[in-house]
Parts: structure tokens; sequence; C-alpha cells
């Protein structure tokens, strides 16, 4: 355990600032907000905090829409606001990892607004632009997560520029140097402000496939998963051409070359690709790539133990020399109490899907609330701030379930957040749940997620340990997980039914209770499963 990286193993807190805390009552959290509840989330238990954008941005995407990476937008604060941020908490004792969005600007960024005037400017081949086709049309079929084409009119140049996303977020053109000399530049500004980390948004669209190819259809039976809805014409097609092309390898490289310049810093992926385990598993092989990556398959609507242990299996088989990271919500998809929920026996499931993403064999994100047991809120058509939400209403409600502000106290107004009106309205559904009165209660999924983080820290199985799935059947999820000191087995029921099974085990063991959660027992071979619980076996040689 003692020479493990700080990351291996780690517990990173995702703070969406816009949703943490408001300390000016603007209505809209902020870095003095993140630092005010530093004790709160140091008493969680976890290693590192990763935040969302806050640097300076129309919003149009709330924060990843960046047009300037070395300035704090002033709804948040302060270069100095974060400075503080920083040493307060590293005095606490806790990382800080910040999101890069790398492969798009704003088109509000001074870059941009240079490269449209003309083609013969200094920063004219910085984005991705092409000529129409002989019809006027775009010069290929690429589409927009966010829904239609990628391809935006430019009538200054007389030319298309590509976004994978909104069409006020232009991408970046990677295959000129300039450009990958500027985001190296832009990290490196905030390593040397003492940042621990990044969280890589979207890393493996940095890099088009330089002829433009055509991207080919879907079949309609393949245009499920991977986030993506139906009726998003992005499910249509195979993704071949317009991300995680070969030259992204020679990026993250060079990502990396740049940390291991400044020790103990880290570079956590967000990868979306064809095969996105796949993906993962290349672009963290080795010593000399991404530290950590993480891709949507466990962001899914897919709950099962098959599931669970296949995607885990694929992934290990894969990745014989990375380092994973698992999340099972983020700002981008439902909460995974709704998602994975079933409305029966909420708290107790929530602190079971806790304990099984922090069991798993890796690095873990929570999102903030994820602590609480937070459902997705239900937010009406007219507050919607999501343009992702507005444009695909009613079908997909968007992302802004899953933003709505934190609720710290349900006997203040806004549930605490804020004095003013919040950006989101606090979800009311959400004031039992509130931090306030889980505190008190000794049961609550906050302080069973506390509990169980402080017993997994003295655990070197848990923490660096490598992992083997049992055979089981449904909807019982087993595991061991194995380090040179001591191994375990843990169990999971992931239903709200009782659950006996037969289950023979050569090593003598010892049942753990340490952790706080509902347990289960075995007699013999014989065991036994409450709904949602856990049964964890120390196995002695």
């Amino acid at each position: 355990m003692s020479s493990r990286f700080w990351w291996q193993g780690a517990v990173i807190y995702q703070v969406y600032p816009r949703s943490l805390m408001d300390s000016n009552n603007d209505g809209i959290g902020d870095l003095p907000g993140i630092i005010e509840k530093l004790d709160y989330i140091q008493d969680l238990g976890v290693d590192a905090i990763w935040i969302s954008p806050f640097f300076k941005s129309p919003m149009k995407d709330f924060g990843y829409d960046i047009s300037d990476y070395l300035s704090v937008d002033p709804i948040f604060g302060t270069l100095d606001d974060f400075d503080k941020l920083i040493e307060q908490a590293h005095q606490k004792g806790i990382k800080i990892i910040i999101d890069q969005v790398l492969s798009h600007t704003s088109d509000q960024h001074e870059w941009f607004l240079q490269s449209r005037e003309n083609r013969s400017n200094a920063k004219s081949d910085w984005y991705v632009w092409a000529d129409a086709k002989e019809d006027g049309t775009p010069p290929n079929n690429w589409l927009s997560i966010f829904g239609g084409g990628a391809w935006q009119w430019e009538p200054r140049r007389q030319q298309y520029y590509l976004h994978n996303f909104l069409t006020s977020q232009p991408d970046l053109n990677f295959h000129h140097p300039e450009v990958v000399e500027a985001a190296l530049d832009n990290i490196e500004f905030w390593l040397q402000r003492g940042v621990d980390g990044f969280r890589l948004d979207a890393i493996n669209f940095c890099y088009h496939d330089k002829l433009l190819r055509n991207n080919p259809a879907k079949p309609v039976d393949k245009r499920l998963g991977r986030g993506f809805k139906e009726d998003n014409p992005y499910a249509f097609q195979y993704h071949y051409y317009n991300n995680t092309q070969p030259e992204n390898i020679y990026f993250i490289e060079k990502i990396r070359a740049l940390l291991n310049r400044y020790p103990g810093s880290v570079a956590l992926g967000e990868i979306s690709s064809e095969d996105s385990l796949a993906t993962t598993a290349e672009y963290t092989d080795g010593d000399n790539r991404l530290h950590m990556g993480y891709s949507f398959e466990l962001l899914t609507e897919d709950f099962s133990a098959d599931y669970i242990k296949s995607t885990i299996e694929s992934l290990e088989s894969q990745m014989t020399r990375g380092w994973p990271c698992f999340a099972i919500s983020n700002h981008d998809v439902a909460r995974v109490a709704t998602r994975w929920g079933d409305n029966q026996n909420i708290p107790q499931k929530a602190k079971l899907l806790s304990a099984l993403l922090t069991t798993l064999r890796g690095s873990v994100c929570i999102y903030q609330g994820e602590e609480l047991g937070l459902e997705e809120a239900d937010i009406p058509f007219d507050q919607l701030q999501d343009p992702y939400g507005i444009a695909f209403w009613p079908s997909f409600k968007g992302r802004d379930g899953c933003r709505t502000p934190i609720p710290w106290d349900d006997a203040k107004p806004n549930a605490g957040f804020s004095e003013a009106q919040p950006w989101l309205p606090v979800a009311e559904s959400h004031l039992q749940q509130s931090v306030r009165l889980q505190q008190k209660d000794p049961q609550s999924v906050l302080n069973s997620f506390k509990k169980f983080l402080a017993w997994r820290k003295e655990q070197p199985a848990l923490l660096t340990g490598r992992i083997e799935f049992l055979s089981l059947n449904e909807p019982v999820l087993g595991f061991y997980r194995i380090s040179e000191s001591q191994k375990m087995l843990m169990l999971f029921n992931l239903s709200n039914q009782n659950q006996e099974m037969t289950l023979k085990l050569d090593e003598k063991y010892e049942v753990i209770t340490e952790h706080g959660l509902t347990s289960g027992s075995i007699s013999d071979a014989n065991v036994s499963l409450p709904p949602y619980g856990c049964l964890c076996l120390n196995l002695i040689d």
C-alpha cells in the first residue's frame, strides 16, 4: 500500500460548481462556495475533488465552451479564489483535479474570432475548416452529438467549420502543431498553480480524419447504448472518422510527458468511442499515456449482474498495463438512484451502489449528491437550461435533472444553497434527503457512505488488488479482490428480494460487518442475502 500512487484506488468527488454552494447569493454556485464546503467534503473521506469547468465562458454549454482557458469566469470568482481553494484543499489532504476541455473552444474564444475572419490570418488553420461540396452542402455526413449536422457555415471565410457538439463549440485542428503546443501551455498554466491533475473532457475527439471521409451507417439494432437515445441521429452512424484517430496517441503522450515534469500530477481521460473499453485500454497502456481512463459503460441504463460483470471483465482482458476508473453518475446522465432504480428500498439501494462502485478494481468518481442517494429531479420544460434537453424535448429531458443544487438544509430557503433564486430549482423531492437531516441519522445514506469509505481505506485488496468474478445467477454479483496480503469476497444482491444460494468455499473465512452495510449470512455452503444486501468475507489461508 505504501508504494502505490495516490490516485490508485482513489475516490474522486466530482463537484459541479454551479450547484454545490452559492457564496454570494446570485443563484449560482462558485469557487468560494467550494471552499466553504471543504470540511464537508473532507469528512466524506474522499481523496480528491474533480471540479467541472469554471473558466471564462459564454455558458452556452455551462462552461464546456471555454472562451479563455487561463481565466476564471466572474460568476465563479477569481484566480485568487482558485489559489485559496488549492491551498485550503491541500491543507486538508485533498487533491484538486480540474476539467480541461481540449478538443473544442467557445466560438467567442479569441482564437476562433481571428480564425474565422479569413483564410490567411495567423490562426486560420487552428480550427477544422472545409470547403462546401459543389452543391453547397457540407463536406461530409458527420453529425453533432447535440443533434443535426456537425458543420456550420461561416460566411466570412466561405467555408464550413466542424463542431462535434454545439454550433458554438468549434473543434480545434490538432493536426496543426501550434494547437498542440497551445493546449499544453494551457495545461501547464494550471500545473504551475498547484493542481494535482486533469479530467480530460472528450479526449478522443481532439483529432479528426484529415481526408474527411464519411462515417458509415449503423444498423438499427446497433443504435442503442453509450448514452445516445435511439431518436438522436448521432446513433445512426459508426463514428470512425470524426474522433478516436491514431494521431491522438501522440497527443496524449505529449500530455503525459508534461505531467511527468510535475511529480504526482495525474491525467484522467473521458472516453466515448465506438469501442470505448478498447480505447480506454489503448489510451492507458504503459507509463507514457494517460494515468487513468473512464468510459460511459456504467453510465447507461443497463443494470444487471451480468452486464456489470461482462463490462469489467472485457476491460480487464484488454487493459493489461493500465489503470481503470469508474463512475456510475456524473453531470451528463440521469442520477443512478433513478437510472438504476426501481423506486423501492431507495436508501438501501443507494448504499449498495456506492459500495459496489468503490469495491471494483481501480479508482472511482463520485458525483456530488450521490453520497446522499439523490434521485433525478423532474424539471419542467419552462425551467430547463440544458440546450441538449431543450432540443430533444419531450423524449429526452436533458441533463438538468442531475444538476440541481445540493440540498444542504431543508429548513432554509432553497435548501441552504442560496438566498437568491437558484439557476435551477431545488428539487422538492430532495428536501427529505438534505445533509442536515442525514447527518443526524446514523443509518442515513450519507453516514453509511462515510463509514464505508473509512473502512475501505484500510483494505489493501480494495485499493490495489486484482479482481476475479464468480459465475453466479442473477441478480447476485460476486467477485474476489486479491492483494499480496489480503483476499476478500464481495457478494451483492442487486434486487429488492431476498436471495438464497449455495456457494462452496475451500478457504476459511470471516464475515466482515465493520463496513456498516446491510449484511447477509453464510452457513456451511448456504448464503442468504437480504434485499440490496452485501456480504463481505475475509478469506484466510
